[in-house]
């Protein structure tokens, strides 16, 4: 039973996530329960607090990654207590744990870890003895080949605490895994788009595995695919309601063809790589160096396009400046030819890089467009993509009502548009009704 910073933020909010694992405990479950940190941002003891906390010293100095981990891990570590505390005044004792000594081994990299292994032994230990383990989401310890001792402390990125609760659910062989959250479950758009919108009974871990890739926070892909692995059922659920919520379950339990719902990503920038003078091999080596470094430094790619003319892929605002320090004035040498790679107009940097290497030879820019102000607004589906026409009709939709439509891509279970930013909670409105998705339910 995994609970979202919303569930543990109050007294109140605790009392009712505590009431719920009682609950489970009396029906004759042996409940496990995961804790993301308390609050959302601007909250005490929040995450995105905590992490402010650490950037507001100077914001000129970035802070190193193992710091950041051991700072931002207190705020489940105080979550988890709190919560056990809470449980035992409930009259159920219970015992808190963090990643590391709940037997969550990841792979070492800070910020951003996945998980290699859990040895639950001592969550069975604290269970055989009639405890409910509160287990500390979002973090494990990597322990080096040397067997440093105690480990490092790493935290697993984003949406962290979903993925320790599948993955601690699978090590366990659980009955199931639940994430409680502020919502009744998946719904087919975002309420704040679609005031009324419903909410899905029954999806599959592709659907909301892809939902959550391109823009809903209902539950963490990483979890989803974990689930999906494991054959652990899998469900979303409110806190705060009695709703049933949303059963995620194998394709082959919820097989046809049908349209989930309409998701979004804001604030992103699209930038396309003009490659259509250098030679085939010039490149295929180029758009390998810009992906790479894209990889290298963690990059979020959107709508990834690649054609014989160039290359291009939307990135969250928030990264921009990471990728236009890391591309704008990047030089490529390939055989005979020095590429110089511009983003928009040319930068001091473009031109000072220019002019140095203009005594080697033949050098050539490499230009990308710039657009700015983009949202990335998704069609979900299982088996719907393929129908014949679909295209069309987003397409005319969307020209009918004079949103410009800046780029397009698909996949096996989703249909993806870029516009405006303005734009973005009309498209998904207009979606969500041509489509009739109020009548999935």
């Amino acid at each position: 039973m995994k609970f979202g910073g919303t569930s543990v933020a109050t007294p109140e909010a605790r009392l009712q996530s505590a009431m719920r694992v009682v609950s489970a405990k009396e029906q004759g479950f042996a409940p496990v329960v995961v804790v993301s940190a308390i609050g959302r941002k601007g909250q005490p003891y929040a995450t995105d607090t905590l992490i402010s906390m650490l950037r507001d010293i100077d914001p000129q100095v970035e802070p190193d990654t193992r710091e950041m981990d051991m700072l931002i891990a207190c705020g489940e570590i105080l979550s988890s207590v709190i919560f056990a505390h809470t449980l035992k005044t409930l009259g159920h004792p219970a015992q808190a744990f963090r990643g590391g000594q709940a037997g969550i081994r990841t792979d070492g990299v800070y910020g951003n870890a996945r998980i290699v292994s859990v040895h639950p032994i001592s969550l069975i230990r604290s269970i055989e003895h009639g405890y409910i383990p509160v287990l500390c989401g979002f973090q494990g310890v990597y322990v080096p080949g040397d067997g440093g001792p105690g480990g490092e402390l790493t935290t697993l990125g984003r949406g962290g605490s979903d993925t320790t609760a599948s993955a601690i659910g699978a090590a366990l062989n659980a009955e199931a895994v639940e994430i409680f959250t502020d919502v009744d479950g998946v719904k087919t758009a975002d309420p704040d788009a679609v005031q009324h919108a419903p909410t899905l009974r029954k999806v599959t871990y592709d659907e909301v595995a892809e939902i959550a890739h391109l823009g809903a926070k209902v539950v963490h892909p990483r979890a989803a695919e974990i689930a999906m692995n494991y054959g652990i059922p899998l469900w979303v659920k409110s806190t705060f309601s009695d709703d049933e919520g949303t059963e995620i379950v194998p394709r082959e339990v919820f097989p046809g063809r049908r349209l989930t719902g309409v998701t979004h990503t804001g604030k992103l920038v699209y930038l396309h790589f003009d490659l259509a003078d250098p030679p085939e091999t010039d490149r295929i080596e180029l758009e390998s160096r810009i992906f790479s470094l894209m990889a290298k430094y963690g990059a979020n790619l959107f709508m990834l396009n690649l054609s014989p003319g160039g290359t291009g892929f939307a990135i969250p605002r928030s990264q921009y400046p990471n990728v236009s320090d890391l591309l704008d004035g990047l030089v490529v040498p390939i055989g005979g030819t020095v590429y110089v790679i511009q983003i928009g107009h040319p930068s001091k940097q473009v031109e000072t890089q220019a002019a140095l290497l203009e005594p080697l030879g033949n050098v050539q820019r490499v230009r990308a467009e710039l657009t700015e102000g983009c949202s990335m607004v998704s069609m979900i589906g299982h088996e719907y993509m393929q129908q014949a026409g679909l295209f069309r009709t987003v397409l005319g939709l969307l020209h009918e009502n004079q949103v410009s439509v800046l780029q397009t891509s698909d996949s096996d279970f989703s249909l993806s548009v870029l516009v405006p930013e303005s734009d973005t909670m009309r498209t998904v409105r207009l979606l969500h009704d041509k489509f009739q998705l109020s009548a999935v339910v």
